[in-house]
């Protein structure tokens, strides 16, 4: 008996070890493999349904699939990525000739204010335009520093880049050839019930699939709608403001309105009469009535967390794992709470006597 213990532990121990190799090999490339796993669970519903109604080989059928997935998810990110890079640096040029004088829409903007707001900002040294001009030529040439190192430095990385874009798709056509059978091995070795790790198994899924096809389908709508608006009402760089809006929108509480209101503000405030108007009912009832119509028909109301707790893990998961944590840090909490819930029920009750 001892014996078999001793090995048990050995055995653990090495599992351990090779896991965390393992781990320590593939961090290099932890985002193709993220990707590859998320955009895996998210077709694989796809998958399934060419299969039984085409029947074909899994090979083609995977194919298929990933073709399709290229097209409509992987592609469009890519070319709205370049486009926006472009028109960043623009942007920052503008700002540095001074061909666009941001302080100058503050100067406005304050003159346009109540006398008492006037006196507030400068109570609180925010109203000496000429050391805020200062300070935005200032920022923006350190912007303009940033983004050109940034594309120096992607122009370096291009091999390294299209290195973990080829590993994704790889990766991607394996998981949606092999992804069903991949999640039956790694269940097996789950030391728990049948129906919690079957519970758990469905809530990952879920929450990929809530997070991936129905958050960012509301997020990639509500910055359409504002990038259209904007670009109807003739403001600079519609693009990159419809960008700002769909990164926003992934964050309850805060949303498109952080950027749209500001400047149906500003337009009121400077005699922009119906432009303010336009935008601010156009934010309202169209951007602000996307969220509550089209997030519980893609996401669902059974698989929605609290609002204040995707809030924090969302932000969480930006801040420790960059553009990748919109997924990762709501997909952590979701599974804390399913993990807590089980251990809740399965804990033996005290009879009290």
């Amino acid at each position: 008996m001892n014996d078999a213990i001793l090995q048990r532990r050995s055995l653990l121990v090495l599992l351990v070890l090779v896991t965390l190799a393992f781990i320590w090999i593939l961090l290099p490339f932890y985002g193709a493999v993220f990707w590859a796993v998320i955009l895996g669970i998210v077709f694989a519903p796809l998958q399934r349904r060419l299969q039984l109604k085409f029947g074909w080989q899994r090979n083609l059928t995977s194919l298929c699939t990933l073709s399709v997935c290229l097209l409509i998810a992987i592609l469009p990110v890519i070319i709205i990525g370049v486009l926006l890079v472009q028109e960043g640096m623009v942007v920052y040029k503008n700002i540095e000739s001074g061909q666009l004088d941001i302080a100058a829409y503050i100067a406005q903007f304050k003159h346009s204010l109540p006398p008492y707001f006037q006196h507030l900002l400068d109570r609180f040294g925010m109203g000496e335009l000429n050391g805020l001009r200062e300070k935005i030529v200032k920022s923006a040439m350190q912007g303009s520093d940033i983004l050109a190192t940034q594309a120096f430095s992607f122009g370096q990385g291009t091999f390294e880049f299209l290195v973990s874009f080829f590993i994704m798709l790889y990766l991607l056509f394996f998981f949606l050839r092999d992804g069903a059978e991949l999640a039956r091995k790694m269940r097996t070795a789950v030391p728990l019930a049948e129906q919690q790790k079957r519970r758990l198994q469905l809530k990952f899924n879920r929450v990929v699939r809530a997070t991936v096809k129905g958050n960012l389908l509301v997020a990639i709508t509500q910055g359409a709608l504002g990038g259209a608006i904007f670009w109807f009402l003739d403001i600079p760089s519609a693009l990159l403001w419809a960008v700002l809006m769909a990164f926003l929108s992934l964050l309850p509480a805060v949303g498109a309105g952080i950027v749209w209101a500001p400047v149906a503000a500003y337009f009121l405030l400077t005699g922009a009469i119906w432009q303010g108007v336009v935008l601010g009912l156009f934010g309202i009832f169209v951007i602000g009535l996307v969220d509550n119509v089209l997030r519980p028909i893609l996401v669902g109301k059974d698989t929605k967390m609290p609002d204040y707790l995707i809030l924090i893990s969302t932000l969480g998961g930006l801040a420790i794992f960059g553009l990748n944590g919109f997924v990762i840090g709501p997909l952590i909490a979701a599974l804390f709470m399913s993990s807590w819930a089980i251990f809740i029920e399965t804990k033996p009750r005290v009879q009290l006597p």
